[in-house]
């Protein structure tokens, strides 16, 4: 962030400087009347100013994490397969080791339970972190702007050129950005879709021009909707269409942790020289610069107390904090701090005991017993899996040898990337055997359907329906075992 006690570029014409030595003061943006107004207002373009900071280190550590993992993982190779591949062709979910079925939709439920859960719990404990810090409309936000700063300017230079008419360096500025936008959404549309379609089919469609038309619309589609929300829409997308937004309110309560201007604190506002003790003046420590405001996201005043266009970025607080330094007051000003913790003037242990409070530690005791039993699961997952369906045209049928004859129909999955065979038998009447197929061959993560015949000598059990069990057993390892309970049919 530019140093606020020198001199800045010429203000916009809303604007004027303070005298010689003083921070800049321009007017408070108070909230806006609904009385006697419209009631939709027009849009006013936000020009976000750049931070420095703790916080903004931390949000642009994530920026790089998210987009690593993003954009990395389908480059990396498990198996000689691609390593996180949502093959919908084959029906098969691959991650890493793991390969998931329809049948696993399970998984998928407990997926969404536990995103659920860590909101709720990450939400009361402060507020909104992933909006604040991992969400990808602000993750994406963030990278457009950074590219916008890098072709356009800082935030008093993009607004110049917003005003400026129309010649050759403002065409040659916006195109570059704007090509620079496109191909950054192109390429992140290519790699949405080469979650669900095989990297090296994609990059020799790239190639040779002959994407199919699903992949045409989705890379299209995706990258169509990043530039529009990450460099048109921006701050309107958490405003009016998100609606995380909306419901946050009530998943606050007085000991949440948010973004808090200290009133008591920083009232009465006014500028003043540096290094003067704001009490000799009768005000208090904001020097009412607006900084606060020209880095929002979201073009809020965070000193008109909290507001649900806040995302919790707390950029703010970096900007509020590097300007305390400058004028030599202690930082905090803005900060993360509860709604009971400034009326009570709570320390920093008070704060953390009323945080963890019962609200909390159900949440969080929830969240860890639901994570600790779904990776339980997958450790006890087993590579075997077999559906026994009996035949119902024929329930039963005297063959030769005046045997009793039931027919069923086996769907063995091998849930393992390598070939393995697997025996077949059945128990649970006297003298019952399969008859055909006793052994089968499957290849790796492949699903493979058999009709097998069971039979009985008629003496084995009277007429009516009779418990059995189909076993199938690795071959290689006789611990891969499933037994699965039918019914046999004794006719009259």
């Amino acid at each position: 962030m530019s140093d606020p006690v020198k001199e800045r570029e010429r203000p916009s014409p809303q604007e004027e400087l303070p005298p010689s030595g003083e921070l800049p003061h321009p007017p408070s943006q108070a909230a806006p009347s609904d009385e006697g107004g419209d009631l939709y207002a027009s849009r006013k373009k936000i020009h976000v100013r750049s931070v420095s900071g703790y916080f903004a280190k931390l949000r642009w550590l994530l920026v790089w994490f998210t987009q690593l993992v993003f954009y990395g993982l389908p480059w990396l190779t498990w198996n000689d397969r691609q390593a996180v591949l949502f093959h919908l062709t084959e029906r098969k979910f691959y991650i890493f080791g793991w390969v998931f079925w329809p049948q696993d939709v399970f998984y998928l439920a407990i997926l969404l339970i536990v995103s659920a859960y860590a909101l709720f719990f990450f939400t009361a404990v402060a507020g909104r972190l992933w909006c604040g810090y991992a969400c990808p409309q602000t993750v994406y936000t963030e990278i457009f702007i950074w590219i916008e700063e890098k072709i356009e300017g800082d935030h008093n230079k993009r607004r110049k050129l917003d005003m400026a008419p129309w010649d050759g360096r403002k065409l040659a500025l916006r195109s570059a950005k704007f090509a620079a936008w496109g191909l950054f959404a192109l390429w992140t549309g290519f790699t949405f879709v080469a979650y669900f379609s095989p990297l090296d089919e994609l990059l020799h469609s790239a190639a040779t021009l002959s994407f199919g038309p699903w992949e045409v619309f989705w890379i299209l589609f995706y990258s169509a909707f990043t530039y529009l929300f990450a460099g048109v829409l921006r701050e309107q997308v958490c405003k009016y269409m998100c609606p995380y937004a909306r419901f946050q309110g009530v998943m606050f309560d007085p000991d949440t942790l948010v973004i808090t201007y200290d009133t008591e604190r920083g009232e009465a506002r006014g500028p003043r020289r540096k290094g003067i003790d704001p009490r000799t003046v009768g005000k208090g420590d904001c020097i009412d610069c607006g900084i606060c405001v020209q880095v929002c996201p979201t073009g809020i005043d965070i000193r008109n107390g909290l507001q649900y266009e806040c995302i919790g970025c707390a950029a703010c607080i970096d900007a509020c904090d590097e300007v305390m330094d400058k004028m030599q007051y202690p930082r905090g000003l803005i900060r993360y701090s509860t709604e009971n913790a400034v009326k009570k003037h709570w320390g920093r242990s008070e704060i953390f005991r009323h945080v963890m409070r019962p609200r909390t530690l159900v949440y969080g005791g929830i969240l860890a017993l639901i994570c600790l039993a779904t990776v339980v699961g997958l450790a006890n997952r087993s590579d075997l899996r077999v559906d026994v369906i009996r035949d119902r045209a024929v329930l039963a049928r005297e063959v030769e040898g005046g045997l009793i004859e039931n027919v069923y129909r086996l769907q063995i999955m091998n849930m393992v990337e390598y070939p393995r065979s697997f025996d077949v038998s059945v128990s649970g009447l006297d003298g019952i055997r399969i008859e055909g197929v006793e052994r089968m061959a499957l290849p790796s993560a492949a699903t493979e359907s058999v009709t097998v015949s069971v039979r009985v000598p008629p003496e084995a059990a009277p007429p009516g329906t009779h418990d059995i069990m189909i076993e199938v057993r690795g071959v290689d390892d006789p611990s891969v075992l499933v037994r699965e309970h039918s019914t046999f049919m004794m006719p009259r």
